[in-house]
């Protein structure tokens, strides 16, 4: 399933620190790919993983302003609050699936299980 992490409104110019986020991804999955190669608006950046549950890859909007996941809810529950970690706390971030059955907000110092809570009482 792929779910998203995206900036409700204008970014104001910000954009994620690759390198943190890279680095925050590599420190959860020991083996990570790391492709570079600018593929789309969408994927400009993409990791590739294991998980405990399979394979997963996360990709980031050119723009560095939303993180799409292709991973088990759990792993993008946690992808999600990193990338929170990185955002200026004044930015309004929704986490949702692709489907849309749920849509959150995503708030700075919320931790895992609060998402997960939130997720599960949206969906």
């Amino acid at each position: 399933m792929t779910f998203l992490v995206v900036v409700d409104g204008d970014a104001g110019g910000w954009r994620t620190d690759r390198d943190a986020l890279t680095d925050a991804i590599r420190a959860r999955w020991s083996e990570v790919e790391i492709d570079s190669i600018h593929r789309s608006k969408v994927r400009s950046l993409l990791w590739q993983f294991k998980t405990e549950n399979g394979p997963g890859e996360a990709y980031l909007h050119e723009d560095g302003t939303c993180l799409y996941m292709d991973v088990w809810e759990e792993d993008a529950i946690w992808l999600a609050i990193v990338f929170r970690r990185l955002t200026p706390t004044d930015l309004d971030l929704v986490f949702c699936d692709e489907g849309y059955t749920f849509d959150v907000r995503l708030r700075a110092g919320m931790a895992e299980a609060e998402l997960t809570d939130l997720v599960n009482t949206a969906g």
